[in-house]
């Protein structure tokens, strides 16, 4: 029996729309922010950030605004580039995030040799050179911060003063889930950064179905997906926080149910099948990013899991299942406050909770808990991902 897609990749979460549901307004605010760009492009440059919650369309807004502004700027005959470049996928690295950039204009420009100072510079230079305009979009912005607080995005917001004279070349767009994260900006460069601020809400259950129902007659064949299950899987979705990228992971994965059982149709059945394999606070695209001991120390939390009945770990727990793990796969365990790194870091990922200990427990520690994530499938999707780097972790 043939498969019940059409399409699958209309459910990837990299793909891009043609058209936005229930995200007109906030289209229209960034065409309004950017409108300089077309009308009047080089007399000034702009910045924009955009926040809200895991699933809320941040990263397909801002890549849907950015066709659409480029595809204008051509019609327009304005040489304006946009780069969509996510901070998490490039570690957190201005260097790594620069020099992404770079290869967009020169995709043979050497990989060493070059500091990040220096390739923001080369960067300026193309644009002279090209006397284009560029739209960065700096999505999963967070661990940029993390890891080198203000300095990168001070840089990118002042570069103008450093060409005085020359157009404004260079507009930039932040994806941020929560705000509290400009705290962690110096003074200066949180003014230049806070003054358009635009602000994603959650979906509602009727909005996952509008998106979902957009979506169904691209990915699958006519007449495969009826309305009580996108009625089931929209539901889920909003119990998710209004989450359209895990009702979408969703309705993909019970199509994939549904095609193993060579059934005529996605049933709602074949959703509830689904539910326990998808998880909206890690993913695959999550996890692939890790580092390698963050993996591995994820794996072992995930055993530890499924051998206790206790809602939290230790971090004396964690720390001894963390060395096991290690042991398995041949790697030297890092120290107590590489892994309190470990830790935190996934923490703010939303990969783990990690709270301070109060009453009950003996001492101060570190209790790490699992929120929604069946320990059991997060094993297997660990186990998948370090088998194959096993020996060169």
């Amino acid at each position: 029996m043939r498969s019940l897609f059409r399409d699958e990749s209309k459910l990837d979460i990299n793909y891009t729309p043609r058209h936005l549901q229930h995200r007109d307004f906030q289209l229209e605010l960034m065409s309004q922010y950017f409108r300089h760009a077309l009308e009047t492009p080089g007399k000034m440059t702009q910045r924009v950030i955009v926040t809200g919650k895991v699933g809320t369309g941040k990263t397909v807004l801002t890549q849907h605004f950015g066709q659409k502004i480029t595809r204008e700027a051509q019609r327009r005959s304005i040489p304006l580039r946009y780069i969509h470049v996510n901070c998490r996928q490039n570690k957190g690295s201005f260097f790594l995030v620069l020099q992404r950039i770079v290869t967009e204009f020169h995709p043979t420009f050497p990989k060493r040799g070059y500091s990040a100072e220096e390739l923001l510079q080369v960067l300026m230079q193309i644009l002279d050179e090209q006397d284009a305009y560029l739209l960065i979009t700096l999505d999963e912005l967070e661990p940029l911060i993390e890891n080198e607080g203000s300095d990168p995005l001070y840089k990118l917001t002042r570069i103008a003063e450093s060409h005085p004279k020359e157009p404004g070349r260079l507009s930039l767009i932040c994806i941020l889930r929560e705000l509290r994260w400009l705290n962690k900006l110096d003074a200066s460069t949180r003014s230049t950064l806070q003054s358009n601020i635009l602000t994603l809400d959650d979906y509602t259950q009727k909005q996952l179905q509008d998106i979902l129902n957009d979506r169904i007659p691209l990915a699958f064949r006519a007449d495969v997906v009826p309305e009580e299950t996108v009625m089931l899987t929209s539901e889920l979705g909003e119990e998710e926080g209004g989450n359209a990228r895990y009702a979408i992971e969703l309705l993909w994965r019970a199509g994939k149910y549904a095609d193993a059982e060579k059934s005529g149709e996605v049933t709602p059945e074949h959703v509830r099948k689904a539910v326990g394999s998808v998880y909206s606070t890690v993913r695959r695209d999550e996890i692939a990013t890790l580092a390698p001991h963050e993996k591995l120390l994820l794996l072992a939390l995930a055993r530890r899991f499924q051998q206790t009945a206790a809602a939290h770990l230790s971090m004396g727990d964690a720390e001894e299942s963390y060395r096991i793990v290690c042991e398995e796969f041949d790697e030297e365990p890092r120290g107590h406050t590489q892994l309190w790194k470990y830790v935190k870091r996934l923490s703010n990922l939303g990969v783990i909770n990690a709270t301070i200990s109060t009453s009950g427990v003996r001492g101060k520690t570190t209790l790490i808990g699992l929120p929604r994530v069946p320990a059991s499938d997060l094993e297997n999707e660990l186990t998948g991902f370090l088998k194959p780097e096993a020996g060169r972790i």
